[in-house]
């Protein structure tokens, strides 16, 4: 009887061999543009097939898929699900060479289970969960226990042939100052540990030091994350909101020319986290007529690729 392992390959060779991707952070020969993937939480209202054809009408390259819980694919159930998500994407000519996904302890069963599961399916790169800083203890200390997490994380990915990414997200958690992310994978081969870089949480934790923080992780970075705010005052209290791409603060010309200047050769996940009738927060019954959702991705889509060109 075949093995786990077995199985997996078998399932890899049927879904992925027409699609088989380069080694990360490879540069295709015909590769003219950065490919932008949809972040399939904006679509949880929908099942595999419809999702990957909702997409690819849009006109998205692929689906950064969440394999997290609450997502299109549970972590309990990968071996069965990811494969079926898989080919749903790929059967609707859509890439899917990464995944989001709330990994962070190496030591979890179910993290060896997702890494293999996506690593045979071809899966090149996944998006980690969050770390928290405990703020009543110091913070070097923490810093040192995270390291070891995360070499300990590289070298699974290393087993399983995928690149892990951690996010920098606004607030007072582990990469929120992104100079802390660099402090945790600077010493890591960025094929398998690095850094998904987001403009957006960049610029609202640094409106202007933010491209000190890419220039540092840039060699670390095989993946982008893009969305725009606003600053807003609520009850006398400034605070970040979520809008539509250049409607907002992020300065996308000039980002896209830092990437250049620093050679940074990474894809885009497109996030809409402004209101759209629960897409925006991943819920699976839509508020508003879905045609509205469809709308809002487009306009992002067509303003992200002509920003982008424009370098």
């Amino acid at each position: 009887m075949p093995t786990r392992r077995e199985l997996l390959s078998m399932m890899a060779a049927g879904i992925a061999a027409a699609t088989a991707l380069p080694a990360i952070g490879a540069q295709p020969a015909d590769r003219h543009r950065r490919r932008v993937h949809l972040f399939s939480k904006h679509l949880q209202w929908l099942e595999y097939e419809p999702m990957a054809e909702t997409a690819a009408g849009i006109g998205f390259d692929g689906i950064d898929l969440t394999v997290r819980p609450k997502g299109h694919v549970l972590p309990e159930n990968v071996e069965r699900d990811l494969p079926r998500a898989v080919a749903a994407i790929r059967g609707a000519g859509l890439r899917v060479d990464r995944i989001t996904t709330a990994v962070t302890d190496p030591d979890d069963p179910l993290t060896a289970r997702i890494l293999e599961t996506a690593g045979a399916l071809g899966i090149g790169i996944y998006r980690m969960g969050w770390l928290k800083y405990d703020r009543q203890r110091p913070l070097p200390g923490q810093l040192d226990a995270f390291r070891v997490r995360m070499d300990k994380l590289a070298r699974l990915n290393e087993r399983y042939g995928i690149h892990g990414a951690y996010q920098n997200h606004v607030g007072t958690g582990v990469g929120s100052p992104v100079w802390d992310a660099w402090l945790l994978v600077k010493d890591q081969d960025p094929r398998w540990l690095g850094i998904r870089y987001d403009v957006r949480h960049a610029m609202a934790e640094g409106i202007e030091s933010w491209e000190l923080g890419l220039q540092l992780v840039a060699p670390h970075v095989r993946s982008l994350d893009i969305k725009d705010f606003r600053w807003i005052e609520q009850a006398g209290e400034w605070t970040v909101e979520s809008v539509p791409l250049g409607a907002g603060a992020v300065r996308f010309p000039f980002f896209f020319d830092l990437l250049e200047k620093w050679g940074v050769d990474a894809d885009m996940t497109l996030h809409l986290e402004y209101p759209l009738g629960g897409a925006d927060k991943g819920e699976r019954d839509l508020t508003v007529p879905a045609g509205r959702v469809i709308g809002a991705m487009r306009q992002d889509l067509a303003f992200l690729r002509d920003a982008a060109s424009d370098t």
